[in-house]
């Protein structure tokens, strides 16, 4: 027998430590009337991973009725607009507007002063150290890794997608469907 205690292990203090970034992310977003999976719609718009439903369903690994559902609520925002495919006219295609795009920043200023916070306590290095372990984790797991240059920010991923299996079950493979596009609710 070994001596670890449970609450010692790695994957009790990501859980806890997950679990805690996730309910303040998602009280952050009550503001915008959006909950995490509304951003990682918009998110995959703008990354331009997808824009049929089916298609973005397959990305954040979710039900197409999921999809729909959470358009349905960033249409009536004005975030997103529906529009037919020229060249399948069965298929809606969707799309960012201007005011999902500012939607989409103020989310994303908001998780960028939320990792300032949740980092406070670390110097430069060890936040890049903490970076690049996140992003071989990631690797690992088959989700985008992300480097992280001495500021602290995301280099852009020229291909933020291409570690996802295209091929993926929509209801997800990790536990919730959750993917790299869609933690949470």
């Amino acid at each position: 027998m070994n001596d670890v205690k449970w609450v010692e292990t790695l994957s009790f203090r990501f859980g806890v430590l997950g679990a805690l970034v996730a309910d303040r992310h998602a009280a952050a977003l009550i503001a915008h009337g959006l909950k995490p999976k509304h951003v990682a719609l918009l998110s995959v718009l703008d990354a331009g991973l997808g824009a049929s439903q089916l298609e973005i369903a397959k990305v954040m690994r979710v039900a197409p009725s999921l999809v729909v559902s959470l358009a349905d609520h960033l249409e009536s925002a004005g975030a997103i607009e529906r529009l037919r495919d020229p060249a399948d006219r069965r298929r809606q295609l969707l799309h960012l507007t201007a005011r999902g795009r500012d939607l989409l920043a103020r989310c994303t200023a908001q998780a960028v002063a939320l990792d300032a916070e949740l980092t406070a306590g670390l110097t430069p290095a060890e936040r890049d150290a903490l970076g690049a372990a996140f992003d071989r984790l990631a690797a690992s797991h088959g989700l985008p890794a992300r480097s992280l240059p001495a500021r602290g920010r995301p280099d852009p991923d020229p291909d933020p997608g291409a570690d996802l299996d295209p091929g993926a079950d929509p209801g997800g493979s990790t536990p919730g469907g959750n993917s790299y596009f869609c933690q949470g609710s």
